[in-house]
């Protein structure tokens, strides 16, 4: 008889018949969690690396800091808004207050802190207004290279400190985004000049302001008679050829070099476009799209400075301009301790 209600006796022959035919299955598993798992005895873990130094990246943040030359009108303003999608630049962070020409050289800077999915930024927009306003503009290039030194020198000074912070805080410019009014012609003897100086302190990427005043065909011959000029007067713009780390480097700057100066529209305005939101300038005969690379290069530059070269850009800055600037420095120190005063390097030239 079975002592549980609603089973007969001939259950209990049925019970025992099952567990025994689940007893294989059982022992099947119990063999195989006996196997141990298969061990790759060579890996070693080299590659968690890579997440141990974003992990510390993302906690530390990146600096940036772009300096943008250029007469006032040709929207450098304008431009560095479009680049970060934000309100970054000088006039847009002081106001509209009436605009005047300075009568000499102004350096000013603005730093702001920009965060996207979760990486932070400290970006530095220095301007110069007044470069290229004045009747006279000789030697106007002195107070940008005088600046851009001062910033090599601060950052030295803190390195040679006994007691130096953990993370020298870093003002160095990283690049120059140099702009060419578009004249349709050639460069002018204040862009050759600036240029010619400057590229020996840091990395200068020309761009043709405001594209869209010309044609296609001009903007070509004008880029190409650009190129001619600046291979003429041994300008050695941003990507250097000297710094092409290996084959595939030297693929992708060349087709960067070819393109350099890019031809670029800035825009802070939003319009609608077949249902779409996109950055443009408005006019009688349409929207001319910022990003759209048919209508200008805007996009290749937005690449080149944030998405595939930022990096690089701050490398070379630090480990070539920044390092010339230092053995000069101390070969000076170095001279003037010696009592030797044959050659004097002075601090704001080469």
């Amino acid at each position: 008889s079975c002592p549980f209600p609603g089973f007969s006796s001939s259950s209990s022959s049925s019970s025992r018949s099952s567990m025994t035919e689940s007893a294989a299955p059982a022992s099947v598993a119990a063999a195989a969690y006996d196997e141990k798992p298969v061990v790759d005895f060579s890996y070693v873990g080299i590659d968690a690396i890579l997440e141990q130094m974003r992990r510390k990246a993302m906690k530390q943040g990146f600096e940036l800091n772009i300096m943008v030359v250029g007469q006032s009108g040709l929207g450098k303003s304008t431009l560095m808004n479009t680049l970060f999608k934000s309100k970054v630049s000088r006039k847009s962070v002081l106001g509209t207050s009436e605009e005047r020409i300075p009568k000499t050289i102004e350096i000013k800077s603005i730093s702001h802190d920009v965060e996207e999915k979760g990486v932070r930024m400290k970006l530095t927009v220095i301007d110069t207004p007044g470069f290229g306003d004045q009747i006279n503009n000789e030697n106007c290039w002195r107070p940008i290279m005088q600046f851009i030194n001062a910033q090599y020198e601060r950052y030295l000074q803190e390195e040679l400190n006994i007691n130096r912070k953990k993370r020298i805080p870093d003002s160095r410019i990283h690049c120059c985004i140099y702009f060419i009014p578009p004249t349709g012609h050639s460069l002018r003897p204040l862009d050759v000049e600036f240029m010619r100086r400057l590229s020996k302190v840091v990395n200068i990427v020309p761009v043709i302001a405001k594209a869209d005043t010309l044609t296609l065909e001009e903007r070509d011959l004008f880029k190409k008679n650009i190129r001619d000029d600046l291979r003429t007067n041994s300008i050695d713009i941003y990507p250097q050829k000297e710094f092409d780390e290996d084959s595939e480097d030297r693929m992708i700057n060349e087709k960067i070099r070819e393109m350099i100066p890019f031809a670029v529209v800035g825009s802070d305005l939003e319009y609608q476009v077949n249902g779409r939101r996109i950055l443009g300038r408005k006019t009688k005969w349409g929207t001319i799209e910022v990003e759209n690379i048919t209508h200008c290069e805007f996009a290749y530059l937005r690449d080149l400075l944030i998405r595939t070269h930022m990096q690089n850009i701050k490398d070379i800055t630090s480990s070539i301009h920044y390092e010339m600037y230092r053995v000069r420095r101390l070969n000076e120190n170095n001279t003037q301790s010696n009592g030797v005063t044959e050659h004097h390097f002075t601090s704001h030239e080469l």
